[in-house]
């Protein structure tokens, strides 16, 4: 992947994904495609820092739905540097481990309207934003402005979240075309998020 010396574009996609929906994949293509970017890393957290709740299914179960999610997309990986780490997930501490083992790369975090509010809390934010480029997409009720120098790309306003799933599978509500058919089946056949 990183042989001769190229200087790999990789975005990093952090989140729970529980589950992983079709939001997920239109952000991580509209910035693949318009920052002409190598790849895509779908990074799922252990442990948020900025989500008290722990997860509602188990990792085994989320790195299913993301393989899931992503299969047939060329320039999709899953990076699971966070589920090998115990404690908190905190990015800066991630992406120091993706620099020490791909130094060659240059990295653009990716983050929605909503964490690029919250980026001056951040855990070593002010040392964060030397290491990897951050990218802020559109997203609807958020403004993405915030005091660092972040990218900036617009995609299509989808307003699907991992929280409106499990609560519409919660309540027998279909979630047919939030995210793709092979998740879906897999939430069902494994009962996940059902009350």
């Amino acid at each position: 992947m990183f042989e001769g010396g190229i200087k790999l574009k990789i975005g990093i996609l952090g989140g729970t994904f529980d589950p992983p929906h079709l939001g997920h994949l239109i952000m991580a293509n509209e910035v693949l495609c318009s920052l002409e970017l190598d790849e895509i890393w779908f990074m799922p957290n252990q442990d948020p820092p900025h989500k008290e709740k722990a997860r509602n299914v188990s990792n085994e179960n989320r790195l299913a739905m993301l393989n899931l999610a992503i299969a047939g997309h060329p320039n999709f990986k899953i990076e699971t540097i966070e589920f090998e780490r115990a404690g908190r997930s905190y990015t800066y501490d991630s992406m120091i481990l993706l620099k020490e083992k791909y130094p060659t790369a240059k990295f653009y975090f990716i983050i929605g309207g909503d964490m690029v509010e919250y980026l001056p809390k951040w855990h070593r934010i002010e040392e964060l934003v030397d290491i990897v480029q951050f990218v802020g997409v559109n997203r609807p009720s958020y403004r993405v402005q915030t005091p660092y120098a972040i990218q900036s790309v617009e995609i299509p306003s989808i307003s699907i979240s991992s929280s409106l799933i499990r609560k519409r599978m919660k309540d027998g509500k279909t979630i047919r075309y939030l995210v793709p058919d092979s998740v879906r089946k897999y939430m069902e056949e494994n009962q996940l998020y059902e009350s």
